[in-house]
């Protein structure tokens, strides 16, 4: 087991890589504690929940809104809940940001931790204190950076998540290798095969080694008011493909880091040798590089994308791997 610490503003957040699900109790504090979870976890894993209230909630991106955080909020009133309370999150994703949200706003704010059980929300969305929802069909239009006191990252858990599921973590972690640099990028190369069985050598080391580069990026500018919108890399085309088609959010941002490479080699920042190649890696991850979205639905969708500022958006734009940076572009030149 290994441990990153986050210092957010409000205190430390412990990230636990290869630490087991089963020993979630030692990391609670004494006093009570509700669980919010969704109904495929609480099926898969009730049987080593601690023993405290759950609150179940459906699954998929729909669900992600404030109509879910007003049901969580009844259930607190319904039972008690008060600012001594523990939330705790177990489940993917959408679990950590809305169970995040929900502990973020009640009573102006809980303690709260994750148990992340998918890979898309070890290596990515339960890491770095980002919490919200969906709103009017937009992505995280709502939401709250406030740190978890831990994330627990059991790798064995994955071995119950469909094909699709864990190809969405890998799209992140490409991600993060892009913004790394050679060293992880070409391990990713040279171990797809044992890295998509899920290998436990091979996708522990990838799972720490995304929570590192997130959490060292995250403690150096938490806000996001700088270094940190370089993790947004493949986000904002990716934002827009995913609320504009079927793709989930790892092939989402897939499809949209392939457009960051054909945009960056446009504009003279990337080889295309050096695109190609990441394109590539993408391919032998079996992540999508293409999609059916029209340019006008992107730009539309792109024009309420958090990130924007008066007609312009900032972009993570690619120079190499290992090289990436942030121009602010004219959504309508």
């Amino acid at each position: 087991m290994k441990e990153l610490v986050i210092k957010g503003q409000c205190g430390l957040s412990k990230i636990l890589t290869g630490e087991k699900f089963e020993n979630i109790s030692k990391y609670l504090p004494a006093g009570d504690v509700v669980i919010i979870t969704d109904v495929n976890v609480h099926r898969l894993y009730s049987n080593i929940f601690p023993s405290f209230p759950v609150i179940s909630i459906g699954t998929g991106e729909e669900i992600k809104t404030l109509e879910t955080v007003n049901h969580i909020f009844s259930q607190f009133l319904s039972l008690g809940v008060d600012r001594s309370w523990f939330v705790l999150g177990i489940g993917g994703g959408i679990v950590c940001d809305v169970a995040g949200y929900a502990a973020s706003t009640y009573m102006r704010g809980l303690s709260f931790g994750f148990v992340s059980s998918t890979l898309l929300s070890q290596v990515d969305a339960s890491v770095g204190g980002k919490n919200g929802v969906n709103f009017a069909g937009y992505k995280n239009l709502v939401g709250t950076i406030n740190q978890p006191d831990f994330v627990i990252c059991d790798a064995s858990i994955l071995k119950t998540l469909p094909e699709r599921e864990i190809k969405c973590g890998f799209a992140e972690i490409i991600k993060h290798a892009v913004i790394s640099g050679e060293e992880m990028f070409s391990f990713l190369e040279n171990n797809a095969d044992k890295a998509m069985k899920l290998d436990q050598s091979v996708i522990e080391k990838l799972i720490y080694d995304s929570v590192v580069i997130k959490s060292e990026i995250v403690g150096r500018d938490e806000l996001e008011k700088g270094e940190r919108r370089i993790l947004n890399l493949g986000h904002t085309f990716g934002h827009a493909i995913e609320i504009n088609s079927d793709f989930n959010h790892g092939e989402s941002v897939a499809a949209g880091l392939k457009m960051a490479c054909d945009l960056s080699v446009k504009k003279g920042f990337l080889k295309e040798k050096t695109a190609e190649r990441i394109i590539n890696l993408l391919k032998k991850y079996n992540l999508p590089t293409e999609h059916k979205v029209e340019m006008s639905k992107l730009t539309s969708a792109i024009a309420k994308d958090k990130k924007r500022e008066n007609s312009f958006v900032n972009f993570v734009f690619i120079r190499d791997v290992g090289d990436v940076f942030v121009e602010k572009i004219d959504l309508f030149p």
